[in-house]
């Protein structure tokens, strides 16, 4: 079995700075894609940021120039650096992997449990 662990989340005032970090763990042959979504009050989730197994990167529009994704792929981790941060940012954030066991021939989409980010003075 494998899992999503993230850390990080907590309170921040407008124009603050935040690290989220997620962490991989279980019986894991590979990760493929690695993605940071976000859910605000009574909204969808949406894509925030994505890196590749090669580290090519998207952002959405509302957060570029702002936050960056990366990822070290010795320790399974996923990172999303939060600058100039919003009241509009407030979401719980989640992370997402494409991750194929150890067990399986085939990529499994995984989410983490979400961390909260709370924008506010």
């Amino acid at each position: 079995q494998v899992q999503l662990v993230e850390s990080g989340g907590g309170l921040v005032q407008p124009g603050g700075s935040l690290r989220l970090s997620c962490a991989a763990s279980g019986s894991i042959f590979s990760i493929n894609a690695m993605a940071w979504y976000r859910q605000a009050p009574g909204k969808e989730r949406e894509l925030v940021a994505a890196v590749t197994s090669g580290r090519n990167t998207n952002y959405a529009d509302s957060v570029k120039g702002r936050f960056t994704i990366s990822r070290d792929n010795a320790k399974n981790t996923v990172y999303l650096q939060m600058n100039s941060l919003k009241p509009e940012d407030t979401a719980v954030y989640y992370c997402n992997a494409e991750i194929r066991p150890t067990s399986s021939y085939r990529y499994l989409e995984v989410w983490g449990q979400g961390t909260l980010v709370t924008v506010s003075s």
